[in-house]
């Protein structure tokens, strides 16, 4: 009985470990409530442009873009384009500062990659599926 309880002690370290190993490879933003997210045009690395071409503040589309965000894993890419194609800033309620982001928005089909203004120029990428959502809403939206 001590051997199966301790497998199972054993099993369940194992997985908790593994999810923490797991978050520390993805893409975060504030446990906070967002209020809006603005997508501009990008101007290049480093540098946010406040020109904004899209605002969503509904809440499916900020859950569409936050889940993009949140669920994307952090892995080398192989940026063809040295700019940004657009760059994402979340807007939290309460006026708690923005997360500012930048976008290589994939293909139909292909993955996205992300990457935060500041920071030290890790590259985070979408699943296909995220690709195809950011597409409807950011190339629809005109």
């Amino acid at each position: 009985m001590k051997v199966l309880y301790s497998l199972l002690l054993l099993v369940g370290f194992s997985f908790i470990v593994g999810c923490q190993n797991n978050q520390e490879n993805r893409m975060v933003l504030l446990d906070e409530r967002v209020k809006e997210i603005n997508i501009s045009k990008s101007n290049g690395i480093g540098d946010m442009n406040l020109d904004i071409n899209h605002s969503f503040n509904d809440k499916e589309s900020i859950r569409v873009i936050e889940k993009s965000i949140r669920t994307a894993v952090k892995q080398q890419s192989n940026v063809d384009e040295p700019k940004p194609d657009y760059d994402v800033m979340v807007e939290y309620v309460g006026g708690l500062p923005a997360h500012a982001i930048h976008l290589w928005l994939g293909e139909k089909g292909e993955k996205s990659t992300l990457m935060y203004m500041v920071g030290e120029g890790e590259t985070y990428l979408t699943s296909p599926k995220a690709t195809g959502q950011l597409r409807e809403l950011i190339l629809s939206e005109k």
